[in-house]
């Protein structure tokens, strides 16, 4: 790295400080072709942790038969005693739970949809259906002290659908949120989303009641407005970004979507805001490049390509 870049500019308005959810060993490596083995995830999450990522999504209690590369999650969690992370997983359904607080797991998260079309794709039920089979779940974690994340997919576009109206997206968005889930992740899931569109989907939600504070973001990069939207974000009073180490994964049930923002970017522009997020970017860029040897392939991020490349 350069010393003294990027330089600190801030921009007045913005918030001092972003929680980074690092979604990289779940939504990233779900992707890859190539199982990746468990030591492998185990120490690309440590490494995650130790480079100041406060959060890093571990994993998916889903079935094997849907997400083969993370078939591994009962051996995975006992591998990641003492990482100094928050460390949420992924349940579908009540079995998944139960598999998940078998382990200790502390934080878990459902994923649903906002249109029809990628709720039978995902999870081969309506949207009514997918959240009545998440009432429990929610109802279930919270009884037992588990913070609960929702993820909400297909919020600016769908790949079958087109457009999503913004009602439609607020009508799912504040059933979730009712069922008991303390934060709410709107999912640009192909990635067709623009700034205008992500400033009007946050106002739109508050003035159906939802606190913005209750809100994270997860963009992917497909048309390259990953950052721009991130910032129109920002500039609202968001204060949680999903990202993903290397710029890794995608959605194995929407063939449209590439790889989420990627984590390096996100904190090379939040570094240039003056935003505190906690990570050291020459470690989390050496994680990455680590990672992307394990996989046999350079990392997508532009950032991590740029660091890497100047490395003496």
């Amino acid at each position: 790295m350069i010393s003294g870049l990027p330089m600190a500019v801030p921009e007045p308005g913005l918030p001092s400080r972003v929680r980074i959810h690092e979604v990289g060993p779940r939504d990233g490596l779900q992707n890859e072709k190539a199982i990746v083995p468990v030591e492998v995830k185990a120490e690309f999450i440590r490494r995650l942790a130790e480079a100041g990522l406060s959060t890093v999504e571990a994993t998916s209690f889903v079935h094997p038969k849907w997400v083969p590369q993370l078939a591994d999650a009962e051996q995975l969690l006992p591998l990641l005693e003492g990482v100094p992370a928050r460390l949420p997983v992924l349940v579908p359904n009540a079995r998944g739970l139960e598999r998940a607080r078998a382990l200790g797991a502390r934080e878990v998260a459902v994923f649903g949809s906002a249109t029809e079309s990628f709720a039978k794709a995902n999870l081969n039920r309506t949207v009514d259906e997918s959240l009545e089979m998440f009432a429990p779940v929610v109802a279930e974690a919270r009884g037992a002290g588990l913070a609960v994340r929702g993820y909400l997919s297909m919020c600016f576009g769908d790949p079958w659908e087109g457009a999503v109206p913004l009602e439609q997206v607020v009508r799912v968005a504040r059933r979730l949120l009712d069922l008991g889930c303390d934060e709410l992740s709107l999912g640009d899931t192909i990635g067709v989303a623009t700034a205008g569109h992500v400033t009007a989907l946050l106002t739109a939600l508050n003035e159906a009641g939802v606190e913005t504070g209750r809100l994270a973001v997860h963009f992917h990069d497909t048309y390259g407005q990953a950052l721009a939207n991130t910032l129109a974000a920002l500039r609202h009073g968001v204060t949680t970004v999903d990202a993903s180490a290397g710029g890794l994964g995608g959605c194995p049930y929407a063939k449209s979507a590439t790889g989420n923002l990627a984590t390096e970017d996100l904190v090379w522009m939040l570094d240039g805001l003056g935003i505190d997020t906690g990570v050291d970017l020459g470690r989390l860029t050496a994680t990455s490049v680590w990672m992307a040897e394990q996989l046999g392939r350079p990392s997508p991020s532009r950032t991590v390509r740029a660091l890497s490349h100047q490395e003496p």
